[in-house]
């Protein structure tokens, strides 16, 4: 039997109990990576998301952190060191959306969508660029409102736009140890947000030539390929996955 991709290599998916996160977690798991499941407040999400990994032969930790804390990110690594231990993949998949008017500014939104945004993938790289092998990898999330940034959205736009500076700060610091760093920019996917906002769901979806919405699972398939020894060569990239939608 051929190995797989992934066999021997143990990855940390933040945002693993459901949604892209979950997704991103099942696929690494089937690729052969032990997977650290990460969770902010819901544990039962989590624990499903390792359950599903555990029931198909794999094997899954479940850690918790709110990660816009960094003594939380900090204590969460620790416990990762002494099981599973060195990390080979790190995907910063935990995000939060929210905004609202200019005029109307809110200093909880402010601190939330860029603690939990900006400051926790910049909290979890840190801690992972002291424990991570070489030849690893991290795999940052944005959003294609970086880009397309709709009235309102500012904050998270903004947010977003500086985890894709970071990547490419990042891969030039960490490639003399062959560890690649990119960002992955999915569109208005299901299951998420949009499963409960079908006037959004309808916008974004006549947005793309292919008259849908993203799955999951397409954005997992994105996030295996770049975990994977195939991207070797690819480092500092931002790999847009949003179907060609114009916004």
């Amino acid at each position: 039997m051929n190995n797989r991709a992934l066999d021997g290599k143990v990855a940390l998916v933040t945002g693993a109990g459901r949604g892209i996160g979950r997704e991103i977690a099942l696929r690494l798991a089937a690729d052969g990576a032990t997977v650290v499941v990460h969770y902010a407040h819901s544990q039962a999400g989590a624990d499903e998301t390792a359950a599903r990994i555990v029931a198909a032969g794999g094997r899954a930790i479940v850690v918790q952190a709110d990660i816009a804390r960094r003594a939380e990110v900090a204590v969460m690594f620790a416990t990762i060191d002494r099981d599973p231990g060195a990390l080979d993949i790190v995907v910063n998949n935990s995000g939060v959306s929210g905004g609202g008017k200019l005029a109307d500014l809110d200093d909880g939104d402010v601190e939330q969508i860029f603690g939990i945004n900006m400051l926790g993938p910049l909290y979890i790289a840190s801690e992972a660029a002291k424990r991570i092998r070489d030849g690893g990898r991290i795999i940052n999330f944005s959003s294609t409102l970086a880009k397309y940034p709709l009235a309102g959205a500012g904050l998270y736009a903004a947010a977003k736009s500086a985890v894709q500076s970071f990547t490419e700060s990042w891969a030039r610091e960490l490639g003399a140890r062959n560890i690649t760093v990119n960002t992955v920019i999915p569109g208005a996917t299901s299951p998420g947000m949009m499963d409960s906002s079908p006037d959004y769901r309808a916008y974004f979806e006549n947005a793309s030539p292919f008259k849908r919405i993203g799955t999951a699972g397409e954005i997992a398939n994105v996030v295996a390929f770049l975990a994977s020894p195939a991207a070797s060569w690819v480092s500092g990239a931002h790999i847009m996955a949003n179907g060609a939608a114009n916004i």
